[in-house]
């Protein structure tokens, strides 16, 4: 597969730079195999399911893991920025940094305002240890733990996804809107944005209709951004990211399977996860570590039968997922009718429904 073969034209008037208000009134595009395509809205998803079905959250939430700050090596200082990517150990992250190819190993960072020394208790001070082939730096930071996670989240911003953060600054909206209403454990600098579309109304809406609500935990990457730029579409290298399903999470989906239900993952991220943790015979297993999953067309689902997700950007990864998940031609129709349709794309835009193809 070329990377060609998942190129779409976008209209810059498609991109969406704040959420919908309320989050449910989003567009909803449901793509059935063999049947029309579907104009609705997020509140309307409740209809679209069935009593027994189980609905996958990713319950991770975002920190602000976008830092500015200074080089400094010897009498000079350089500003940098840094994308916290994937924690380490308690004072220890990967992290993607500009200007990376003028940083080296040793380099001192101090984060944080640098104009006043009366702000040095709110500077965050790191060494370069580490420099990987990929484009990652490994931070050490002299805070470490809790103490380093209160500093982040003081100095940081939220890692909103590059199509939005050139248009717009990131502001205080940003920090309630770029995450989830159910998200629980630290650690994302990327959201799971079909998520984002989830108001405690319409998560109640689903509790009444039958719906099982499951939660498992993947803590995304700054590679989820990251453009492929190989055009034989095969030698991309996904970035690994952490994730967990619990032995309780794992049982209940094997229920809903075995009752006959359905499991319908919102996002990819639910999905790559669920997916690295089921077997070859279509039963879901406990699972804590990284995964690097990456699916293209031809992949063999074996957890997913369907799949609530945002629009996403050509020539990416998630596009490549979703035509792997409900067909790629079907899929270029279905992104053809949300363009024509003025359906919103990207973090804060609409979603859509996928039922698996056959």
């Amino acid at each position: 597969m070329k990377l060609s073969d998942f190129d779409f034209d976008l209209p810059d008037a498609n991109i969406a730079l704040r959420p919908a208000e309320p989050r449910s009134a989003a567009k909803l595009l449901v793509v059935r195999p063999g049947q029309a395509l579907g104009d609705h809205t997020v509140a309307d998803l409740p209809q679209f399911l069935q009593p027994g079905d189980a609905l996958v959250f990713n319950d991770t939430r975002v920190i602000p893991a976008r830092l500015f700050g200074t080089r400094l090596r010897g009498e000079l200082a350089v500003p940098v920025e840094a994308t916290l990517h994937k924690r380490l150990s308690a004072n220890r992250w990967s992290a993607f940094m500009r200007p990376g190819k003028r940083l080296k190993c040793g380099d001192k960072i101090v984060f944080g305002p640098q104009h006043d020394r009366a702000n040095a208790a709110e500077q965050l001070v790191a060494e370069i240890t580490h420099k990987g082939e990929g484009g990652e730096l490994s931070l050490t930071f002299e805070a470490s733990g809790p103490g380093l996670d209160m500093a982040i989240t003081k100095i940081g911003l939220m890692p909103l996804p590059p199509y939005i953060a050139a248009k717009r600054a990131e502001d205080a909206r940003d920090r309630t809107d770029y995450q989830t209403v159910y998200a629980r454990l630290d650690g994302s600098v990327a959201a799971p944005t079909a998520g984002l579309h989830f108001t405690p109304d319409l998560l109640e809406a689903l509790k009444v209709r039958g719906i099982g609500l499951h939660f498992v935990t993947l803590h995304v990457g700054a590679g989820t951004f990251l453009p492929v730029k190989t055009d034989d579409v095969s030698e991309h290298k996904m970035h690994a990211e952490f994730g967990e399903v619990s032995e309780e999470t794992a049982a209940a989906l094997n229920a809903v399977h075995a009752a006959g239900g359905r499991v319908i993952c919102v996002g990819t991220t639910s999905l790559r996860l669920l997916e690295s943790a089921t077997d070859q015979e279509g039963q879901v297993l406990p699972f804590c570590g990284d995964t690097a999953i990456f699916i293209t067309p031809g992949y063999q689902f074996r957890a997913a039968d369907a799949l609530m997700t945002n629009f996403h950007l050509p020539k990416s990864t998630l596009f490549m997922l979703v035509s792997a998940f409900a067909g790629q031609v079907q899929m270029k129709t279905a992104y053809a009718h949300a363009i024509r349709s003025g359906y919103r794309f990207y973090s804060y835009g609409d979603s859509s429904l996928l039922f698996r193809a056959a």
